[in-house]
């Protein structure tokens, strides 16, 4: 509860079988890290297959954590700014953005713009080692974050999960053709 108001979450575990996708809602209530939640998403994974956990909140952002087997997470945000605000979404933005659990940075990890280090970013003809920071800290960047192409095997690419905005599950479950299996467990 923060300020006399409860912070809503939706998260659902979308596992790929042989005959189409399982669905199950699932509860956050023991997830404090990407591990955790990698962990949760391998224990609902059928013969170590795709894994696809999504959580909400409130409408005001979404994230998109993909398992593959024992790979590792790869993750997407749609609102990196809003989702830092919230529990749930600070741990992915951390994450992503290469901060240690005790608050620290891994700068040299972050590839915020896409490029590898040293090669020009097409959009500004700079260098592709230059990050945003404050002081030691990257900051938060309004809108995604993260991987858009994580879903782009199976049937939802990157523009369209960055044009999602509003009811974006409902978009990927029918994209991923499991609308059915999720309605029965929303």
């Amino acid at each position: 509860m923060t300020s006399g108001r409860v912070t809503v979450y939706f998260a659902a575990l979308l596992a790929r079988t042989e005959d189409g996708w399982e669905a199950s809602d699932t509860e956050l209530d023991n997830v404090e890290t990407l591990t955790d939640l990698a962990d949760l998403a391998r224990e609902a994974a059928v013969d170590d297959d795709t894994v696809v956990a999504y959580i909400e909140q409130e409408g005001t952002w979404f994230g998109v954590v993909r398992v593959d087997g024992e790979d590792d997470p790869r993750i997407f945000i749609s609102n990196a700014a809003a989702a830092a605000r919230s529990s749930y979404g600070a741990m992915l933005t951390d994450e992503l953005l290469g901060r240690d659990e005790d608050g620290t940075d891994d700068l040299d990890s972050l590839d915020l713009d896409g490029t590898e280090d040293g090669e020009p970013d097409p959009a500004d003809g700079g260098g592709g080692d230059e990050t945003a920071t404050a002081g030691d800290t990257p900051v938060v960047p309004h809108g995604p974050l993260g991987d858009p192409d994580l879903l782009a095997d199976l049937g939802i690419g990157g523009k369209e999960l960055l044009a999602l905005d509003t009811d974006a599950l409902s978009e990927i479950a029918d994209a991923l053709g499991c609308t059915d299996v999720l309605e029965a467990v929303r």
